[in-house]
This record gives C-alpha cells, sequence and structure tokens, in this order.
C-alpha cells in the first residue's frame, strides 16, 4: 500500500543526503567540470600545488574529481548523511566529521575549497569569521582558498521557485523550492516527493536559512584571515568565486 508521510527534516538529514546526488545531476550539476575549473584556478596562483582539503565536502562528488588533480586529497563533513555517502563514494580518501568553525586537521594543503554555498549555514558574520579563520589555518603558505558564496543582498530574487524531477531504476524524486528574504537571511522551503518501487511514496521538506552576506564582508573576513582576496564573476552556479592566496612568508 502507497502512504504520504509529510515530515519536517534539516538540510543535515539523512534523506535530504539520499537524494542530494540524484536530484542535482537532474538540474544540470556538473560536478567534474566544477572541480576541473577550480584546480585549473588553484594550479594559476600556485603551480606546486598538491593536496586539497574540500571543506563542507557534502557527498564527495568534488573530491572524486580533485583525486585525479592533485596527489593528496580529503575532505571535512558536518552531515552525517552526507558523511556516509562520501566514505562510501571514496573508500581511499579520508573524510573528517567537523565543523567548519572549529574543526583542526593538525596539518596545512596547498589548498582549500569550500563550494555549494555552504559558508552561508553561517548565521552571523563572527561566524563567518570564524570559518575563514579555520580555513586559512589550514593553508600552507601560498596556498589558495576558494569559497563560493550564497547571493549578495542586492542580487537575492525574493519570491524565487524552482523545481526538477529525477528519475532513476526504481525511483523518482521531485524537488520543489520556494526562498523568501528574512532580513538579512534567505529563508528557503524544499519539499521534496520520492517514489521508490519498494517503500512506496514519501515526502519530506526541508527549512534552510542561509545568510545573505555582502560582498564586503566575505572581502574582510578573508583579510581578517590574512589572506589576499579577489572576487571572480560568474563561478559553477553563477553566484561568484572569492579566491584568497595565503603569504608566502606565513609559518
Amino acid at each position: 500500500m502507497t502512504s504520504v508521510t509529510p515530515r519536517p527534516v534539516t538540510a543535515y538529514s539523512d534523506e535530504h543526503a539520499d537524494v542530494y546526488d540524484l536530484i542535482h545531476t537532474a538540474r544540470s550539476r556538473d560536478w567534474a567540470a566544477e572541480a576541473e575549473a577550480i584546480a585549473a584556478l588553484v594550479a594559476d596562483r600556485h603551480p606546486d600545488a598538491d593536496s586539497l582539503l574540500d571543506v563542507a565536502c557534502g557527498t564527495g562528488k568534488h573530491l572524486e574529481s580533485f583525486g585525479s588533480r592533485f596527489r593528496h586529497v580529503e575532505g571535512v563533513e558536518l552531515s552525517d548523511g552526507m558523511l556516509r555517502i562520501a566514505r562510501n563514494r571514496l573508500s581511499d580518501v579520508t573524510v573528517h566529521h567537523g565543523d567548519m568553525r572549529t574543526f583542526d586537521l593538525g596539518r596545512t594543503y596547498s589548498a582549500v575549497t569550500c563550494l555549494c554555498f555552504s559558508v552561508a549555514y553561517m548565521a552571523t558574520a563572527d561566524e563567518l569569521n570564524r570559518a575563514l579563520r579555520r580555513m586559512a589555518r589550514h593553508l600552507e603558505p601560498g596556498g589558495v582558498l576558494l569559497l563560493e558564496p550564497w547571493w549578495f543582498p542586492e542580487k537575492f530574487l525574493e519570491g524565487f521557485v524552482a523545481g526538477a524531477v529525477a528519475e532513476e531504476e526504481g525511483r523518482v524524486v521531485s524537488r520543489l523550492s520556494h526562498s523568501v528574504r528574512d532580513g538579512d537571511r534567505t529563508r528557503m522551503t524544499v519539499r521534496y516527493t520520492v517514489a521508490d518501487s519498494a517503500r512506496g511514496i514519501s515526502e519530506f521538506t526541508s527549512y534552510e536559512m542561509l545568510s545573505l552576506f555582502a560582498a564586503a564582508e566575505y572581502e574582510a573576513a578573508f583579510r581578517g584571515a590574512g589572506l589576499t582576496v579577489e572576487y571572480l564573476e560568474g563561478g559553477p552556479n553563477g553566484r561568484g568565486l572569492f579566491v584568497g592566496v595565503s603569504p608566502r612568508g606565513a609559518s
């Protein structure tokens, strides 16, 4: 018998993690192409780069491609569901459980990335600054930090809606989203319906809060972490990229 059971979940839930790759592939996400472009930016600024840490690495799709461009890669992820999938996907890559505000891996890397606007889950400018300082501490001298922001306040579209349907053998997933401004944050409601040949139909709704940091706030966080900073238009999803470089004389 088919049953429909709506329930609220967070962006870190197992339900969200289990459909993430499928639905975003249907939304034309190309993780391999994104990783290739990011690796090229790193190589342009640090030709000898041979290691990379992906912070908020999600299900490990970017890491999967970074592994062919860097001798050594690792990841950090807060969500237990995402972490489980990343570790299953990347059996030869270390993926740490950690919070971008507090993680400490005891080593440095040629490059640190934080993509998919994950940094926008920082609720305040103070949390943003803490996260940037923590990432910068994991950079070797001359290392490169690449960060994908969420929308700037002036570029946010009030009431934005989006939808997608993804199919694979035995499963169909739909995703509908609606975003509104809530002070200096985005309040996004994302509703999923999953039709599974073995389990029937289920529904869940993810409620996400994303900070609308201004470009100047990102730049201040980079400088406060001791990095140079430049903003590149475009980026993987049209929101641009911030690129920071650690001083060559850093220890």
